[in-house]
């Protein structure tokens, strides 16, 4: 008897099953969308690149609680998280939130020396891992994960927390972060068809300002005389306030833009707002032109809303995650100063209410804004101003005897 050949399984390239399999999901506009597609729309690129680089400038700084309730700066691998594989702390940072933005979820490799210190971490692009629960030999779930990934010489590899940290995005399994590619693409989808129906339009469409129509019929030969005069006698700032003299009966009808036109242009604006939402950036920063004017007092505002209100959640997960990389009781956070650093005048006018009442030294507060030392400057003011004493008493006149 002949034995059957296995055959392989196909699956055709318009299956979902094999969009879910490269995570594309469809989508109302049946647009892929993607990290490419995605980026390539102007507002969302400036949305996530303003959370990404903001959040890589901010300075991640390891300390230590003390036993009499202080805090101490301590050194840590997280000083230079990158240095191992030549990223730049910025990068690193800079890499770790992009794949936190966009996909919902940071793995970072660790590297350790000979003796099993940790001395960095490699970002692994999240589509690249495969997340599951951790089982024992009668089948019952550990509580713990394991990451299943291709490691760069082709081999399958498996790790534990151990050996990976997973920083998660909003999660409904504990398993795995919800991915903003994908629980926004109806928005990003209909936003990505808009660009390309506006370039097809300017590719293919009419672009006139109106149309001619002779009340007589021309002869073939007239149609390029005609037009060309037309444009010479009133096309052009030559022509600007000049009357017109044509010797043809001529009827003019301007190409104006349809509602539907304005509708679409009105439609592509209300994106920005979307995509606002969606990443938590203020419309004035992804530079929408409608949005409210916020010079003055309203940039400091917005400045310090962003930071409360969408980098702390992302810093947050960071501070947590990486600190249970450390040995207690080390901690890490990221210091939100230099970003909520007031105007100079009110930057001085604090630093010296601050010496003043004895929360800073001179030369704490000149290093503040960069200025040297002076001698006497290390001593703490301690107290107020000294109270003014009393006068000494009147004591009355003495007699002096003749």
């Amino acid at each position: 008897m002949r034995r059957s050949e296995p055959t392989a399984e196909l699956i055709s390239i318009s299956d979902p099953a094999l969009a879910g399999y490269f995570n594309v999901t469809p989508n109302f506009s049946g647009v892929v969308v993607g990290e490419a597609s995605a980026l390539a729309v102007s507002a969302f690129y400036r949305g996530v690149m303003l959370i990404a680089t903001t959040f890589a400038g901010l300075p991640l700084k390891t300390y230590r609680d003390t036993t009499d309730g202080q805090r101490q700066r301590m050194t840590s691998w997280l000083d230079d998280p990158g240095g191992v594989p030549g990223q730049t702390p910025f990068e690193w940072k800079e890499t770790s939130i992009l794949h936190l933005l966009l996909h919902g979820d940071c793995f970072l490799k660790h590297v350790y020396t000979q003796g099993g210190a940790l001395i960095g971490s490699v970002p692994i692009h999240p589509q690249a891992v495969t997340v599951e629960w951790e089982k024992d030999q009668a089948g019952r779930f550990t509580g713990r994960k394991l990451y299943r990934f291709t490691s760069d010489d082709g081999r399958p590899r498996v790790l534990t927390e151990a050996d990976l940290t997973q920083v998660m995005g909003p999660s409904l399994d504990g398993l795995r972060g919800l991915s903003l590619l994908g629980v926004a693409r109806n928005s990003l989808g209909t936003t990505i068809a808009g660009d390309r129906a506006a370039a097809r339009m300017f590719r293919d469409g009419p672009l006139i300002s109106g149309l001619v129509t002779p009340e007589d019929e021309l002869e073939p030969d007239e149609f390029e005389t005609v037009q060309d005069g037309l444009n010479r006698s009133v096309g052009g700032l030559e022509n600007a306030g000049k009357i017109a003299l044509v010797s043809k009966k001529l009827n003019f009808t301007p190409w104006t833009m349809s509602a539907e036109d304005a509708q679409f242009l009105q439609s592509r604006q209300f994106q920005i707002q979307e995509i606002a939402r969606w990443t938590g950036v203020p419309a004035s920063l992804l530079m929408d032109p409608g949005a409210v004017s916020t010079w003055g007092t309203g940039v400091e505002i917005q400045n310090r809303g962003l930071a409360r209100f969408t980098l702390s959640g992302w810093t947050g997960r960071f501070e947590q995650r990486l600190s249970r990389t450390l040995s207690d009781p080390m901690f890490c956070e990221f210091e939100y100063a230099g970003l909520e650093r007031p105007t100079p005048e009110q930057e001085i006018d604090l630093l010296i209410k601050q010496v003043q009442g004895g929360i800073l030294t001179a030369n704490e507060a000149r290093r503040v804004r960069n200025l040297p030392p002076i001698e006497g400057g290390d001593q703490l003011r301690t107290g107020g101003p000294a109270p003014a004493t009393a006068p000494p008493a009147i004591q009355p006149a003495q007699e002096v005897p003749a």
